[in-house]
């Protein structure tokens, strides 16, 4: 990971989206008066800027278990030791730009701010990110998944540590490894949104050369200090990589989703090769998806995107979005 600041950041020319409470640098002063223990890892840079030492995982947990308390009132947040500790303000982002595609989708001026909307996260993983963040910014219901035993039990221990969460997130276990919405969408469910942060990776030796880019870059950018340039710590086998790839994954996805093109309203994952984007809209469109959309997202220096994808033939005005007849569907069951 790259150091951080307690100074705001200067640059203007990439920016996360405007909602996102992570703008600039990190206030570590602020941080560390709302989560103590985070101030023996505290420490200056050469500019005399306080700074983290972002090559401690100890030091890196910390900072984010400071995030989540002062910015999303989780309290209990803990993680298996070498499963993925994300940077939060780029998961943040994710969840801010799926507002406003759910504000447009609905004709609205302010994104929803209510428990109407469900969400499903596929591969939540041990941190359940996405759902807290999303959550707590807006209040939306959130059913997570996860192929790892582990991670299931991590995420619903954090859930069930934080009366903010109680109520508003259901961990799944998916059994089948071959599968992705089938065994967690159930035949009454609706929802509004799915979302993913697929494996991109298609192999442990690419997954590790990938890991070895991001030290290398971390040691040559020790100054640059911005939230947004913040990159993972960690990540286990089914959080990095998969057979096949990030395309592979993302294609059986797209697959998958027209059986259940009648019971979400948009499908929606995160693609980390621009390359990618070409093949995934002509499947799409092989696949009879009526509505695609590719979302960019500015990081600091890094530009990312996710894809969203519908089969509606159009879209109800009323708030419950998903709770409608067949008819607005062209698949069915």
């Amino acid at each position: 990971m790259k150091a951080a600041s307690n100074k705001r950041s200067t640059e203007t020319s990439f920016s996360l989206h405007p909602r996102n409470p992570h703008q600039g640098r990190y206030d570590l002063e602020a941080l560390s008066l709302s989560t103590p223990e985070l101030k023996p890892f505290l420490t200056t840079n050469p500019r005399a800027e306080l700074t983290i030492n972002f090559s401690d995982e100890n030091a890196v947990l910390c900072l984010n278990r400071a995030l989540l308390k002062h910015f999303y009132k989780v309290t209990h947040w803990q993680l298996p030791k070498g499963y993925l500790c994300p940077p939060i303000p780029g998961r943040a982002d994710y969840i801010h730009y799926l507002a406003d595609l759910l504000t447009t989708t609905r004709n609205s001026d302010q994104p929803p701010h209510d428990s109407s909307v469900k969400v499903l996260d596929i591969g939540t993983g041990a941190n359940c990110i996405y759902p807290i963040i999303g959550s707590q910014s807006y209040g939306w219901q959130f059913t997570a998944s996860d192929i790892d035993p582990v991670s299931v039990r991590t995420a619903r221990l954090i859930v069930d540590s934080n009366p903010c969460l109680k109520g508003r997130i259901n961990i799944k276990q998916q059994d089948d490894s071959s599968k992705l919405f089938t065994g967690i969408i159930q035949p009454d469910d609706r929802y509004d949104l799915t979302l993913c942060n697929p494996p991109f990776h298609g192999s442990p030796k690419e997954a590790q050369a990938g890991t070895q880019r991001k030290w290398r870059n971390l040691n040559k950018h020790k100054t640059e200090t911005t939230q947004s340039s913040t990159l993972n710590f960690g990540g286990q086998k089914a959080e990095l990589w998969c057979e096949g790839g990030e395309i592979r994954f993302l294609k059986q996805m797209i697959n998958e989703s027209v059986r259940f093109a009648h019971q979400v309203c948009w499908f929606t994952s995160l693609v980390s090769k621009g390359d990618n984007i070409q093949p995934l809209k002509r499947l799409l469109k092989q696949k009879g998806a009526l509505h695609i959309k590719v979302i960019k997202m500015a990081q600091g220096q890094k530009t990312s995107r996710f894809i969203a994808w519908s089969f509606l033939t159009h879209f109800p005005k009323r708030s419950d979005l998903c709770s409608t007849s067949k008819q607005l569907y062209t698949h069915s069951p």
